[in-house]
Order: C-alpha cells, then sequence, then structure tokens
C-alpha cells in the first residue's frame, strides 16, 4: 500500500529561517529539496505578509544545487542525484507553469469577450439601421468595381466612336 505524499506548508520568518508546519520543526533549503525530491508537495509562504514564496524558494534550491555542481555527484552517486534532481526539476517546472496557463485563459477569455461586445455592437447597429464598418467596407468595394468598370467602358467606347473633325 503506497502512503499518498503529504503536503507540507512552510513559512518564512523575516529572520529567513524556513519552519515546517506539518513537522513543527525549522527547515532548511536542503531539507525542503529532500522533501520536493521524495514527492511532496511544499508551499512556501510570507509568515508576515502570507505572500506565496514557493517559486522563489525552489529557484534558491535549484541555484544551490547548480552550485554545488559534479563534486556532489562523485559523493553521492551520479544516477541517484540525477534522478533527484530531475524530481526536482519537475516540480519546478510545474509550478513555474502555473502562471503561464493562467496567462493563456485569461487571454483566451480575454478573447472571447471581445468577439461577445462585437457580435453586440453589430447586432445593435443593425437594429438601428447604421451601417457597421463590414457593410461600408463591402461598400467601398462595389463602388471600386463599379468605377473600374465604368472606366473600362469609357475608354473601350473612346477607342470605338469615330473621332469628329470640327467643321470650318
Amino acid at each position: 500500500m503506497t502512503v499518498a505524499p503529504e503536503r507540507h506548508l512552510i513559512k518564512k520568518y523575516a529572520n529567513r529561517k524556513l519552519y515546517d508546519t506539518q513537522t513543527s520543526r525549522y527547515i532548511t533549503l536542503e531539507g525542503i529539496a529532500d522533501l520536493v525530491r521524495d514527492g511532496h508537495e511544499i508551499r512556501v509562504v510570507d509568515r508576515d505578509t502570507s505572500q506565496d514564496l514557493t517559486q522563489v524558494i525552489l529557484s534558491q534550491i535549484v541555484l544551490s544545487e547548480e552550485k554545488r555542481g559534479p563534486a556532489r555527484l562523485v559523493d553521492a552517486g551520479a544516477d541517484a542525484i540525477h534522478e533527484r534532481g530531475q524530481a526536482l526539476l519537475d516540480y519546478v517546472r510545474k509550478t513555474l507553469n502555473v502562471p503561464g496557463d493562467i496567462v493563456n485563459q485569461v487571454e483566451r477569455r480575454r478573447s472571447d469577450l471581445e468577439s461577445m461586445v462585437d457580435e453586440a455592437i453589430e447586432r445593435a447597429l443593425r437594429r438601428l439601421r447604421i451601417p457597421s464598418r463590414h457593410d461600408i467596407d463591402s461598400l467601398n468595394e462595389r463602388i471600386d468595381r463599379l468605377s473600374a468598370q465604368m472606366k473600362k467602358i469609357n475608354s473601350d467606347g473612346a477607342a470605338k466612336s469615330p473621332s469628329r473633325k470640327p467643321r470650318p
């Protein structure tokens, strides 16, 4: 039987200490990295403002892991570190993609709203019998086609009609 990963709320104090409310103990960045590697979900908030700092803390962890570099790989075994590091990076990517998803949703909804407003305005203009931009564009195209046809008829008619000489 597998145990579901625990959710850890970690509070960051003004003195930069991190407190895990799940275990009721202070925790280090390395401890948070271990929680993430073990599949636990974490959320880091500022104790005073309740501002979500999860992405900032995870970025710090990734940066500190990168700084340690190859020497750590030799000490702990490259495969184990790679697997644990990959889990950490996957978690960071997942949390960093959330704002991107939100931006995409907002953009899609804004576009839908614009379409609804455009349709409502066009319906109102039709009811008031006021031509819309599309109507005016269609009329302009039609005028351009008719003007081109008239020019063609005039130039063909001028070429076919004999020129008169004025009488003396």
